[in-house]
């Protein structure tokens, strides 16, 4: 498996990280996970993921943050971003801020998958 094929999933809740990879494990792609945005911004540089998934909630630095990081230096990375609060407000602030797609949770396999795959475009 080569890094093109690779998917940093960000989010503070270990069910959340741990179906995640099961999931696009599943479907032949390499999951890194992070816990924090912390995390996450040890592992992207340096690294060529095909894609981010992140939660948009999480403590100390939420999910904006990092997709604001992202913009900056890796603009070409698609991002998925999920929300268990997606009121249009957030919704629009997630677009707006540069998500490709917006995931409610909770969310089922199939529609986690159809996330990323537009966020991927058919890339």
């Amino acid at each position: 498996m080569s890094e093109k094929d690779s998917i940093l999933v960000v989010d503070d809740d270990p069910i959340v990280l741990q179906s995640c990879r099961m999931v696009l494990e599943t479907v032949g792609y390499d999951v890194v996970l992070a816990a924090s945005v912390d995390e996450a911004l040890e592992r992207l540089p340096g690294r060529s993921f095909r894609a981010l998934v992140l939660d948009l909630k999480m403590p100390r630095r939420d999910g904006m943050h990092l997709v604001g990081w992202v913009l900056e230096n890796r603009p070409d990375l698609p991002i998925v971003m999920m929300t268990g609060f997606s009121t249009p407000e957030t919704i629009e602030e997630g677009y707006r801020k540069g998500a490709s797609v917006l995931l409610a949770k909770p969310f089922t396999p199939k529609e986690l998958l159809a996330a990323l795959n537009t966020a991927l475009g058919g890339r």
